[in-house]
């Protein structure tokens, strides 16, 4: 179909005015990019993107993210036009309490909102996942009698998205990997949020794109309707290996004479001048919220054009589906996540006299799930020979094997961790990645992200604590299992020994509704057998077990987790009989389970508490209570042997003694 210019323009002013008055209305809010990009967004979805608005997650469906999450009122304007389930009521409620079009936009809130943005950056590398599960679902189910998947996945960002360090390690990435799936529009119009741009960046971002691996398209006029369709189609068109940058050449603030151009256009500052903004857009001075018929009338054959082309894919999708049935059950089982119980009777026992670290344990308890989970990908920061969790049983994924599930990220750890994002919202794979855990802070506000929207993300994150040993206290993680542990809905889990390690892999991956990170050891363990191997397993699943049972009326909790149980145990068989030990792997999960069961396990009348562990101590607190003792570590480690560092700072049996009678 023709690109239709006059009524596209005119859906462009249009959409100004919802941004304009949405914003003008809650007194807040950023109109720049919703005016600046506005014919970005008429060619986007009055034209050029395969969707179905009535399906919104059809699975091949154009991905279209808004990496600048903070132009919000673009996204839910269009949306709204196009025919999503966004109301012109729910425009009028943008900002407000409730409602489905939020500040910045939010996975699980609004129909057709593919990713949670506003996190400068994130949004770019979100959208490398994407394009990343999109090839590897083409691979896998694609024949060639039947096109499955051939989406693109296109992103819109400006200069703050491109100044995060967090997209150049994806886009670093994606040129590499040659993503040619994905299009990201740089809407280039001279500002950041606090000055015109040029006060903070000089580089040539076509030069760079280029010497990275992408192929480059420059609009002089990021306003004009047939170029950027031009341009797009290009982008979708080409076949050169590469993924497409367009930089198109904006006014930030179109349509308010007295900021566009300006820093004064990026948030709210033009909504006052919204009634002067109005009439000089051709909106009806005494209307607000305008849309008119004609517009109306055009979106709504065009969202029938649409469901043209989602029923012409069904019907193929149906055909392949009777042709290859063993195909069509791997994609029905995408999202579905095995129970526990399922993933443990795949995992074989451990010898009783096995002495592993748990990264160790780990890498035998991975294989058998993997093998079982052909969905399940994993990814590592270089450091695969550490992490221990490469799929064995796979290749790598790249330009000739798009099939591969184990993913070469290269030092991009927070790259890697928002890509994985990418690859969660898309919904197909299970995505998992590693790295050192004292490098969880590189990646923490993508995992951030991944809490907040609910994305079962699976980080196997080794070498976490002071039994790192020599390398010292740079990459000794004293507080960072705490800091994670304060993450709403990002369970962690550091498990004790080989058998726990079991208990965590089977946790993680039954996990549906969050991510969850494995907090796993450099150093061996010795098997707990003290503990039945069931107990441990299961004792997992519920965050905290009682691991030992006193044989005695009880006196003494001693409470612990990862490598540092094995010295809570010792210490029981000193203090007695009426000691109890308690395996605290993770605590959210613990504190998701019901009040009787925490009480069973932390009885409120045994006060007479001591916590253990290679760690800061503050966290302790609300379960030893203000009489109990903990001994763990409120400092830096230091450069030496595991055992001797742990000796040093005080992570003994004698230490738990000790305090257990002092308390």
């Amino acid at each position: 179909m023709k690109l239709q210019t006059d009524i596209l323009a005119k859906a462009a002013n249009q959409a100004r005015g919802l941004a304009i008055d949405a914003v003008h209305k809650c007194s807040s809010g950023h109109l720049g990019l919703p005016l600046g990009c506005a014919e970005i967004g008429a060619v986007l979805f009055g034209h050029a993107l395969v969707v179905n608005p009535a399906e919104p997650r059809w699975l091949n469906r154009d991905r279209f993210v808004l990496s600048a999450g903070h132009g919000s009122m673009f996204l839910y304007s269009w949306l709204h036009l196009s025919g999503y389930g966004v109301s012109l009521e729910d425009v009028k409620n943008f900002r407000l309490l409730h409602s489905i079009t939020p500040g910045h936009p939010e996975f699980h809130e609004t129909p057709g909102v593919e990713c949670t943005t506003g996190p400068l950056g994130q949004g770019i590398a979100n959208s490398v996942g994407l394009a990343m599960s999109g090839l590897m679902a083409a691979a896998r189910f694609n024949t060639p009698e039947h096109t499955i998947f051939d989406h693109h996945v296109i992103c819109l960002a400006g200069d703050g998205c491109m100044q995060e360090g967090v997209a150049m390690e994806a886009v670093a990435f994606a040129g590499h990997q040659g993503l040619d799936n994905l299009i990201l529009i740089y809407d280039s119009n001279d500002v950041t949020l606090d000055a015109m741009a040029d006060r903070s960046q000089s580089e040539n971002a076509g030069a760079r794109f280029k010497a990275i691996g992408w192929d480059v398209q420059t609009l002089a006029d990021g306003h004009d309707l047939t170029a950027i369709l031009k341009a797009i189609n290009k982008a979708k068109k080409t076949k050169s290996g590469k993924p497409q940058l367009i930089i198109a050449r904006t006014q930030i603030g179109r349509g308010i004479p007295e900021v566009a151009g300006t820093a004064k256009a990026h948030g709210e500052g033009g909504a006052k001048f919204a009634d002067a903004a109005r009439l000089g857009l051709g909106l009806p001075a005494d209307q607000h919220f305008f849309v008119s018929d004609d517009v109306r009338a055009y979106f709504a054959a065009h969202k029938k054009r649409s469901l043209r082309t989602y029923k012409k894919w069904q019907k193929t999708r149906a055909a392949w589906a009777a042709a290859h049935p063993d195909k069509a059950a791997l994609l029905a089982s995408a999202g579905q996540f095995p129970g526990a119980a399922h993933s443990l009777e795949k995992i074989p026992p451990f010898a009783a006299d096995a002495k592993l670290a748990t990264r160790a344990a780990g890498q035998a308890v991975l294989q058998p799930l993997a093998s079982g989970s052909p969905l399940l990908i994993g990814g590592s920061a270089d450091l695969y020979g550490s992490t221990l969790n490469y799929l064995a049983g796979d290749r790598d994924f790249d330009r000739t094997n798009r099939a591969g599930r184990n993913l070469r990220y290269g030092i991009r750890e927070h790259g890697m961790a928002a890509i994985s994002n990418g690859v969660a919202y898309d919904g197909i794979f299970h995505a998992s990645c590693a790295t050192f855990l004292v490098f969880a802070d590189y990646s923490r506000p993508a995992m951030r992200l991944a809490a907040l929207s609910k994305l079962p993300v699976i980080y196997i994150y080794t070498h976490d604590s002071v039994g790192v040993g020599e390398d010292g206290p740079t990459h000794q993680p004293v507080e960072t299992v705490s800091a994670l542990r304060l993450i709403p809905n990002f369970d962690v889990i550091r498990p004790a020994d080989p058998e726990e390690t079991a208990g965590a892999y089977a946790a993680a991956l039954e996990r549906s509704d969050g991510p969850t990170l494995l907090a796993l050891s450099r150093q061996a363990v010795p098997m707990l057998n003290d503990i039945p191997a069931s107990v441990r397993r299961a004792g997992v699943l519920q965050g905290g077990y009682v691991a030992i049972q006193e044989t005695a009326p009880l006196t003494h909790i001693l409470m612990s987790c990862g490598a540092e149980l094995q010295w809570a145990v010792a210490a029981a068989k000193i203090l007695g009989a009426g000691t109890r030990v308690v395996s605290m792997p993770s605590f959210l999960r613990f504190d998701r389970q019901s009040a009787e069961y925490r009480e069973s396990v932390l009885p409120a009348a045994c006060r007479k508490r001591v916590a253990i562990e290679a760690g800061v101590t503050d966290l302790w607190r609300k379960y030893v209570g203000l009489d109990g003792k903990i001994v763990g570590i409120d400092r830096f480690g230091l450069s030496a042997p595991g055992n001797i560092a742990m000796k040093e700072l005080g992570i003994t049996t004698d230490a738990v003694v000790a305090a257990a009678k002092a308390v």
